[in-house]
């Protein structure tokens, strides 16, 4: 495993962007190189320790998903090596194992989350409302229960800092068309089914996740970002699962918790994660790996 990477340092490209996890560079004028760095946000507050070896867990498992579900929809993969694209041995030991070079594309102006359990904010907003991001649902479901269907609950893409917000789908076609918000909505219906059905062979439930799309200059619509990742989704094992409690999961609950108990008030800056909590972690990023991925 790579020393931990808390931000990159490309010399051999113009640099575009910084983002909570991902350090986007310019590949000539229609590709981007996208470098994975360990950087890890709780409560969207980019936290000051990395977690080692995430960026290699979060491009292993994009890739893996990426090309598993690219006969529902074409993703933003160029195919090629991260490596070739830069000039000097440091630029290359930064994006090895880390990295990849994707289309340019125009990213739709939404988060597309699926929700197929009650849980996190979902579980919070239907004990208050008896709803899901404004969505009814039947009374009397409990803590990780799975939903009858999955909900498609779109947010807003906040600024890194900022809250995103959860908004209707008359909101998204507000902001996308109703023929765009409705290509989304039934890619991200798809992309989930398929997913946790797969995952499901390999004793993981996929609880929620999201995804972002893109398009390209004839309007036609990409998979684009992370997918199915430990940062973006709620694993957790099927062999500990219980309705009526939250069940362990692989992914940053284990750093949101430690913070949660910390005391912090949650507004920048975080305090230092400890040792333990930083290993833990990265051990259950790369174990999620492993399990969905091995043959």
């Amino acid at each position: 495993m790579s020393t931990p990477m808390q931000q990159s340092n490309i010399k051999s490209l113009p640099f575009l962007h910084r983002g909570k996890v991902r350090d986007i560079y310019a590949v000539g004028d229609d590709k981007l190189l996208v470098v994975q760095t360990d950087r890890l946000s709780a409560f969207d507050v980019i936290l000051p320790n990395p977690i080692p070896g995430k960026g290699e867990v979060l491009t292993a498992m994009s890739n893996f998903w990426l090309n598993k579900l690219q006969h529902l929809i074409p993703n933003h993969l160029t195919g090629i090596d991260p490596e070739s694209v830069v000039n000097t041995d440091a630029d290359r030991a930064q994006v090895r194992g880390r990295a990849f070079v994707a289309k340019k594309l125009k990213p739709l102006p939404i988060e597309a989350i699926v929700r197929g359990y009650l849980a996190g904010s979902g579980w919070k907003d239907y004990q208050k409302t008896g709803k899901v991001c404004g969505i009814a649902l039947p009374a009397g479901l409990r803590e990780a229960e799975k939903l009858p269907e999955p909900l498609f609950t779109p947010s807003t893409k906040a600024a890194v800092g900022d809250h995103d917000e959860n908004i209707s789908f008359a909101q998204t076609v507000e902001l996308l068309g109703e023929a765009r918000a409705k290509e989304v909505r039934d890619a991200t219906l798809a992309l989930y089914v398929e997913a946790a059905n797969y995952a499901a062979t390999k004793g993981i439930i996929i609880a929620d996740t999201k995804f972002e799309f893109g398009v390209d200059e004839a309007g036609k619509m990409y998979l684009i970002d992370e997918a199915l990742t430990p940062d973006s989704s709620r694993f957790w094992p099927a062999d500990e699962y219980r309705v009526g409690s939250n069940p362990p999961s692989f992914d940053k609950q284990f750093v949101r918790d430690w913070l949660e108990s910390s005391g912090w008030n949650k507004k920048a800056p975080a305090p230092d994660i400890p040792g333990e909590v930083l290993k833990k972690t990265a051990d259950k990023y790369r174990e999620v790996l492993v399990r969905l991925t091995s043959a």
